[in-house]
């Protein structure tokens, strides 16, 4: 077990910059776990960093050497890192590439179940690929292989799973961080990786944002403190990191990515430069001066503004100064470099150069001048291209050669501090390919007490909790009793988390698994038809896992669970009908941040935010039924709504003179949570201001970015892209699946006799999809609700929307090409599309053209928008390839035709 205690590992180095406090627990509930006094000091200018790593000479001696021996092409070759799947061996010896990633679903030989040992074979590769690039050289460099292990080694299959950020900030102990760091570098040593892309330092000031869970808390307290203890487990000490048990960690994501107005992902971020330097920076303090090696550059822009998010310095959005942070050489070599001291990598995000303004994928030196170091440029054409265009760069003159020296100097100084040079190949090291380390007991234990902990008990009434095993059986029920990618979330197995079964978990256990565990068989119920009236019904409910782009509640929505898809809809249907029928109900909710669910509040006897626990269901029902005498711990490091659009109530920061939290700023109201930051219930305490009267029962029938009614919709509905919700999910079928709708990944290739789709880098990562209808004819392409059941879309029809989608044809348009949309069955309307589509293409010097259909076409010939389930389909009886991006419907003004097809369309079928 891992116990609290007043030394935080953060102390234990002697950090020079910051007074650290142990968080007290209140007594009362409803008060903050914070102290009265600041915590964390107001910094007024970007303080230095010392870290625990320091510069030795003997390192920066041999590190200068082998740069002044290198070629320009070996140079570039050490900052390019793309994703393994995208680079061969053979292609990582030729252009000496230093290191590559795998991304979210990416496995040695695209086998989810794939060992430890077969990772380490093929990081055996790349290593000897690279080992041979250098022969005769008279000097080696190394091979890195990095990983998202954010909450565990999370794409290994049996590898032990911990509740994301978010629930850990709840647990409010950092000893435990600690632990949690040092089990997953052993996990993650075991495969012979090097690098992981954790711990995440982000504070999430809006609860839109899809990355709310990978963030510990919505103010830097606990983050500060969390920060150093993980990057002291991943790494140890600087002797311990050169071991063969220990990994770099990179510190993400530089900087502001929390703070995006309205919570875009990697949208704009407005604040001024104290609180960025005082909200958004203080992770970066202390894990940097615990010996961070790795900082990673964020997607987000950054604009100075005034405290309501308006910009006082809009003419320089695009300056060194503002906009995109991996464009930003103010904030990446002035800030973090310079003023900060940091001397290890800047290594970019997934094609994130790629967005920075006048950029491509294949071709950045401001994102390189900027100071970036290590490029993650994933795609093997856009790798290549980047890598000759950088030399070209340099020879003429737009990138300076002390920049590239500069880069590479902090890759090979990071390389040597990890002990890359004495190091084996990643097979022979000391655990690697050892499979009984992943998922080990011991490990599982300490998870298993990080689920407990990061339990916030937020309503017991009459004393429903905790239960008694040997007094009363239990009905378990819900979306998410028994799903365990519910209950993981995000970066588990593959990048969204989706797509996986329980066969792909090898540990698990789910909530309904656990209560089996604990009272047997028997007494666990799950069909309330079969349960008694004095069986406890334990709801348990939780949102569809996500990761970065696709988790946003967008403009149209609101936080509140119930009506973030109808499938969430049913755990509330399934509450109120438990009550009327007198059962007292348990609400286990499992999400990814604070959500609207005063109604299931009301009508539930005790409440639990779990999180997102990851597999270790046990650590629920042990704190549930006091195994052992556990009790609830957690305490809210997220102020909870108590309104649907009550999506920014951030505690007022402690250190940060005079600031007042964004609702009050930008609206004026008084936006007082139901459950203040700090909150949390046990068995002992008093429940406090929770009547029935204090649960407010918003009626809003609009979204939070929406300025009228649902019925006039006035932002994009995203359908399909990287925005889009998960409402609707892409499917394929036809003659050769005898017209089966098949689940489209968005994270791999997948064949369907000789029909292939494949995921594709449109605008940004994985958000489009390359087609192929192939010879077993029919096949159609479609966007379709999970359950086929239909969407009131009314709304959008009357704001005189139009269907628009991005394509880029690949193959001869095929004459029986059709464009269909429909309700519920029988029900819908399809026109033959080809002449137009072809006089599209024709007309554009782009490969992407947008076809826009008004949805009053569809509806004037049989589609009923009050129960829509398949906004967008194509169909075809002749080979068709394409490329599909965004799919979406378009408020419009009714003057506003140009380039909208004519409903004639619909006449000629």
């Amino acid at each position: 077990m891992v116990i609290k205690n007043n030394i935080t590992h953060a102390s234990i180095i002697g950090f020079s910059l910051f007074f650290l406090t142990t968080f007290p627990v209140s007594s009362d509930p409803n008060a903050s776990s914070l102290p009265d006094e600041p915590s964390l000091p107001y910094f007024q200018e970007w303080p230095k960093i010392k870290s625990a790593i320091p510069k030795r000479d003997y390192i920066e001696e041999r590190v200068a050497d082998i740069v002044s021996q290198m070629t320009l092409g070996e140079k570039v070759g050490q900052m390019i890192m793309p994703e393994y799947r995208q680079i061969t061996p053979k292609e990582a010896k030729q252009y000496k590439i230093g290191s590559v990633l795998n991304g979210g679903g990416g496995w040695p030989n695209e086998n989810k179940h794939a060992s430890a040992l077969e990772w380490a074979l093929q990081s055996d590769k790349y290593w000897v690929a690279l080992d041979d690039a250098y022969a005769g050289r008279g000097f080696r460099i190394p091979f890195l292989w990095a990983t998202d292990a954010v909450h565990g080694n999370n794409n290994v299959y049996g590898a032990t799973l911990f509740p994301h950020n978010i629930g850990l900030g709840a647990a409010n102990n950092p000893d435990l961080l600690f632990e949690i760091g040092r089990i997953t570098a052993k996990e993650v040593a075991a495969t012979g990786l090097d690098l992981t892309f954790a711990p995440t330092v982000t504070t999430p000031r809006d609860y839109r944002w899809g990355r709310v869970y990978e963030g510990y808390a919505e103010i830097p307290d606990i983050t500060y403190q969390y920060a150093s203890a993980i990057v002291q487990g991943l790494q140890g000490t600087e002797k311990e990191l050169r071991s063969e048990q220990r990994v770099l960690s990179t510190v993400k994501h530089w900087i502001g990515d929390g703070g995006t107005f309205n919570g875009v992902d990697r949208g704009v971020t407005f604040y001024s430069e104290d609180d960025l330097r005082n909200i958004h920076a203080m992770g970066y303090y202390s894990a940097l001066e615990a010996g961070a090696q790795v900082v990673m550059t964020s997607f987000n822009s950054w604009q100075k503004n005034d405290v309501k998010g308006k910009s006082t310095d809009s003419t320089k959005t695009e300056s060194n100064r503002f906009g995109k942070l991996h464009g930003s050489r103010y904030l990446v070599t002035d800030v973090l470099k310079e003023k900060m001291g940091f001397d290890g990598i800047v290594v970019t995000d997934w094609n994130g150069h790629g967005e920075v303004a006048g950029c491509t994928n294949q071709s950045c030196p401001k994102a390189v001048n900027a100071g970036n170091d290590l490029f993650m440029v994933t795609d093997n054409k856009d790798w290549k291209a980047f890598y000759q265009n950088v030399i070209k760069q340099v020879q003429d003159g737009q990138i300076p050669m002390a920049r590239i020296d500069d880069a590479v100097t902090r890759i090979l100084r990071v390389k040597m501090r990890a002990g890359l040079w004495e190091k084996p190949k990643p097979s022979y090291r000391l655990l690697a390919g050892e499979q009984q380390i992943l998922g080990a007991l011991d490990h599982r234990k300490v998870a298993r007490q990080a689920v407990s902990e990061s339990l916030v008990l937020l309503k017991n009434e009459n004393k429903t909790l905790p239960f008694e095993p040997k007094n009363h059986s239990y009905l378990v029920v819900g979306s998410a009793a028994n799903d365990i990618q519910k209950q993981s979330g995000g970066w588990t197995l593959t990048w969204q988390g989706n797509e996986n079964k329980p066969q792909d978990f090898v540990h698990a256990t789910t909530v309904l698994e656990a209560f089996k565990q604990v009272v047997g068989d028997k007494h666990v119920y799950t069909d309330p038809n079969e349960a008694s009236m004095d069986t406890i019904a334990v709801v348990v409910m939780g949102e569809d896992p996500y990761a970065e782009m696709y988790g946003d509640i967008k403009a149209h929505q609101t936080l509140a669970y119930s009506e973030l898809k109808p499938s969430y809809a049913k755990d509330l249907q399934l509450i109120q009908a438990l009550k009327k029928k007198g059962f007292t109900v348990v609400t286990i909710l499992f999400s990814g941040r604070p959500l609207y669910v005063n109604p299931e509040l009301a009508l539930s006897d005790a409440f639990v935010a779990a999180w997102l626990p990851g597999t270790e269901g046990q650590g629920i029902t042990d704190v549930l039924f006091s195994q052992e005498g556990a009790d609830f711990t957690g305490k809210l490091s997220y102020s909870w709504p108590n309104s649907k659009c009550m999506t920014t109530i951030n505690k007022n920061s402690q250190n940060i003179p005079n600031y007042r939290a964004p609702d009050f700023e930008q609206t004026g109201k008084d936006f007082t949570p139901l459950f203040l930051y700090g909150y949390g219930l046990n068995y002992t305490t008093e429940q406090k201001g929770l009547a029935a009267p204090s649960l407010f029962m918003d009626k809003r029938q609009w979204g939070c970015g929406e300025t009228k009614a649902k019925e006039r919709p006035t932002t994009n509905l995203e359908i399909f892209n990287r925005e889009a919700t998960t409402t609707f999910v892409p499917k394929m079928s036809g003659k050769v699946t005898k017209w089966k709708g098949t689940f489209i990944s968005r994270a791999k290739k997948m064949e369907m006799g000789t029909a292939s789709i494949l995921p594709l880098n449109y605008k940004h990562q994985q958000d489009a999809l390359r087609i192929d209808f192939g010879q077993q004819l029919p096949m159609q392409f479609y966007i379709q609700t999970p359950d086929k059941k239909g969407i009131d879309m009314r709304h959008y029809l009357a704001a005189n929307s139009t269907l628009e989608f991005d394509i880029a044809v690949r193959s001869e348009i095929p004459n029986t090409l059709k464009l269909a949309s429909h309700c519920v069955y029988p029900c819908g309307a399809m026109a033959p599309i080809q002449k137009e589509l072809k006089a599209i293409v024709e007309a554009s010097d782009s490969e992407w053209v947008t076809v826009k259909v008004p949805l009053q076409c569809f509806a004037d010939n049989g589609v009923n928008f009050s129960s829509v389930n398949t906004p967008f389909l194509l169909y075809a009886d002749e080979p068709f390839q394409f490329d599909i991006g965004e799919i979406r419907y378009v408020p419009r003004d009714k003057k506003a035709t140009e380039g909208v097809l004519s409903c004639d369309i619909f006449k000629s079928i």
